[in-house]
């Protein structure tokens, strides 16, 4: 094992290789030919040369350790470079030399390889310590080369120095931090061949999701979404010895619902990085909010079935997580892409059922961003799963229509969106019974008189909106086309044309949608009309004249 043939001294070798082999037991070719690869450096040459490495490969392989200790000596002087100008080019070099000496001792001996650790240990350590932007690209593509396509029981010892990357403590240098988890990333290569390794990637991760860099959480959620990527069941119902999501997502559930509690304190319109500074305990609160929004969206990247009763019992928390989102935008994105990744991922009917439980009860919570946050989900989930939501199409709809009549605007409007495009992919159908419900809600009276004084009754206005919401929605369920239903909803909805800024700014709305996307075709789409509701619906337009 681990042998295999190698020019030696020992023996004769073919005049060529002779010449390379005397050429590079000179250390002084040795350090001039390195200093040529930083000089003759061009534009194309400044990131890691994959030639390059292949020679060095090609060194180590066919010669053994014969020029071993002279490159150690020339990486040694290479690292420490004091001329700024050649740094970023002699680590370059360094990676290079470094790469091709690992993947080259591939069939080395053991003592042989003994040698090369116990040397190589300290400097990869020093490297590693002392990371900066301009080295950090051509380090990774090291290790990237060096792992790439290679069997884990051979790269045992590399996985052993990146292991302790790993489990070394965490630094007030947040670059070098963030860059050493942009190191150990380099694992994922391995794919399900290394399930310790992963489990120990987990356990130690477990207890940095809260750290206060958002590069350095960035890179966490990566790698602990990549340890806990091949959690997949086998056919014969076994799982894999990987980390397991749900076991993860459970374990933090307490103390995400705990975080989110600390960020609620604070009004909505204050989480800022200012207030953030200055209040460590929601600091930490919001980081660790963060970054299992991070995870979550990584696990879906990268899972093979990321799908699992876990994310399910998750999905509350990342619908009340938009109440803690504040002014940051990019937070805010990241929360909706987390939420969508659940949605456009296949659902079987068990993970369905359970889903729609699970938005009707967030849809009743007392926190309405969570109510908008579930009813906007209902969409992607829907279009994404269309041939098997069928069965739940009446469930979802008493969910839409129960949200249309929620107490909050946002929520409303929300609801109304919801239901037009489930209305238009043919998801629920528009019957009569529908439009005339809708009709009679919208004729809801608001005013009562108390002491003689008109009152106007909030709940009969929620009522009275809800119903023209779900008119507006039958109206532009049909962006392109005049069903049946469309001149009958257009002719309730001009009736409120007088309503109370809040109705009429719907209605207004949704007319002068319908007026753009029916412009072109109106020649046609006007015979679906009697005179009478074109006359109407003409006075109902900001121009009379705009369908002559």
């Amino acid at each position: 094992m681990n042998k295999r043939a190698r020019y030696t001294k020992d023996h004769e070798m073919p005049k060529d290789v002779t010449i390379l082999y005397d050429c590079f037991m000179n250390k002084q070719f040795v350090r001039q030919t390195t200093q040529l690869m930083i000089l003759n450096e061009n534009e194309e040459q400044k990131n890691f040369d994959k030639d390059q490495f292949i020679m060095f490969k090609g060194l180590f392989r066919n010669f053994g350790s014969a020029f071993f200790d002279n490159f150690m000596e020339q990486l040694n002087e290479l690292l420490h470079e004091k001329i700024t100008k050649k740094q970023e080019g002699s680590h370059r070099v360094a990676a290079q030399i470094v790469a091709g000496m690992i993947c080259g001792s591939k069939n080395w001996t053991l003592e042989m390889l003994n040698e090369l650790w116990k040397k190589l240990t300290p400097l990869l350590t020093e490297v590693c310590n002392n990371l900066n932007s301009e080295v950090l690209s051509h380090w990774n593509a090291c290790f990237f080369y060096i792992i790439i396509n290679k069997d884990p029981r051979r790269m045992f010892r590399v996985i052993h120095f990146l292991c302790t990357l790993i489990n070394a403590k965490s630094t007030s240098n947040t670059f070098n931090e963030s860059a050493r988890w942009c190191l150990i990333r380099n694992l994922d290569k391995f794919h399900w061949r290394i399930p310790s390794v992963w489990c120990e990637v987990y356990k130690h991760i477990a207890e940095l999701l809260d750290h206060s860099s958002l590069s350095v959480r960035t890179r966490i959620a990566y790698v602990l979404a990549l340890s806990m990527s091949h959690d997949v069941t086998l056919l014969d119902g076994q799982s894999t010895r990987q980390p397991n999501i749900n076991v993860f997502l459970d374990t933090i559930s307490e103390r995400l619902n705990q975080a989110i509690e600390i960020c609620e304190r604070l009004p909505i319109n204050l989480i800022s990085d200012q207030i953030l500074e200055t209040d460590l305990e929601t600091q930490k609160a919001f980081n660790f909010i963060e970054t299992v929004v991070l995870t979550n969206s990584d696990i879906f990247y990268y899972s093979q079935q990321p799908i699992k009763n876990g994310i399910i019992r998750l999905f509350p928390f990342l619908c009340e997580i938009k109440s803690v989102a504040g002014c940051d935008e990019n937070f805010k994105t990241r929360l909706t892409a987390s939420r969508q990744c659940v949605g456009i991922s296949y659902l079987n009917l068990s993970f369905l059922n359970t889903f729609v439980q699970q938005l009707s009860q967030i849809c009743v919570s007392t926190k309405w961003h969570a109510s908008r946050a579930a009813i906007e989900f209902v969409q992607t989930m829907i279009f994404c799963n269309l041939f098997n939501a069928r069965p739940y199409a009446k469930q979802v709809h008493e969910l839409i229509l129960k949200c249309l009549s929620d107490e909050h605007f946002e929520v409303r409007i929300a609801a109304r969106s919801t239901l037009s495009d489930l209305y238009q992919c043919g998801y629920i159908q528009i019957t009569s019974k529908e439009l005339n419900n809708f009709g009679l809600m919208s004729k809801t009276n608001y005013f009562t008189k108390i002491d003689g004084k008109k009152v106007i009754l909030s709940n009969n206005m929620i009522k009275r909106h809800a119903g023209v919401l779900g008119l507006c929605a039958i109206v532009l369920s049909s962006p392109y086309d005049i069903p049946a239903h469309v001149p009958d909803a257009l002719m309730l909805l001009c009736k409120h044309l007088d309503d109370p800024d809040l109705i009429q700014k719907s209605i207004k709305q949704c007319l002068s949608e319908f007026r753009r996307t029916h412009h072109d075709s109106w020649h046609e789409h006007r015979e679906r009309f009697t005179q009478d509701q074109l006359t109407i619906l003409a006075d109902a337009l900001v121009s009379h004249n705009y369908y002559i």
